[in-house]
């Protein structure tokens, strides 16, 4: 199967998720306070969309990128996708819940704090497994030795082991889970697929 199907599916998924964070920001104009203290009161929706949509963001250009490597796909790596993009569908849920409960306080903000983490885990989880999938298969545009192979998913799963250890930051202290998921952000950024060819590669091969 070619994978055009699959990146506009996905682009699809992708383009809701990120707009549905946009509906958990909203202020009062009959309500008592004025607009500058909803806004003060309403911070951790605020914070939390910035970093969800930076996230989903980082995804998207990351899915990208992943799939430039390959030349097909095939059936198990649909459902691979189809289970990274399930993650994703749930942060607009987590990043609201989490908000919410960073607003109002309470012993439930752990419980927030854990859906957020678990959305990040498997988000981060399927990732990976859709690159080793893909080099364990030979799905590749160009032959990939087994040192890259091994290098490119542990880049990649970083966030496997990381997450989980925000996770438990954040039921100590949510406020610095936020931020320590914003250097993962970061790194996501600047982070390049290692097993994509260069340019002089790139250009030398005509693509």
């Amino acid at each position: 199967m070619g994978k055009a199907r699959l990146e506009a599916f996905s682009d699809g998924v992708l383009a809701v998720a990120i707009t549905l964070l946009v509906l958990d920001l909203h202020v009062d104009p009959s309500g008592e306070e004025s607009l500058g203290a909803q806004l003060r009161h309403e911070w951790p929706s605020f914070a939390a969309y910035l970093l969800s949509f930076s996230i989903i963001g980082v995804i998207w250009v990351n899915h990208h990128a992943l799939f430039a490597l390959a030349t097909r796909v095939d059936r198990a790596l649909l459902f691979y996708n189809l289970l990274l993009l399930m993650w994703v569908t749930t942060i607009p849920f987590t990043t609201s819940t989490l908000a919410s409960f960073l607003r109002s306080g309470g012993s439930d903000t752990r419980w927030a704090v854990v859906l957020y983490g678990v959305s990040m885990e498997g988000m981060g989880v399927s990732f990976t497994l859709i690159l080793a999938y893909m080099l364990r298969h030979q799905l590749m545009a160009r032959p990939v030795s087994q040192a890259e192979s091994k290098a490119a998913v542990r880049r990649y799963g970083l966030g496997t082991l990381v997450y989980p250890s925000v996770m438990l930051v954040g039921l100590v202290w949510p406020i610095a889970m936020l931020v320590v998921y914003g250097g993962m952000v970061l790194y996501y950024i600047a982070e390049q697929t290692p097993i994509l060819p260069s340019e002089t590669e790139a250009a030398a091969d005509g693509t």
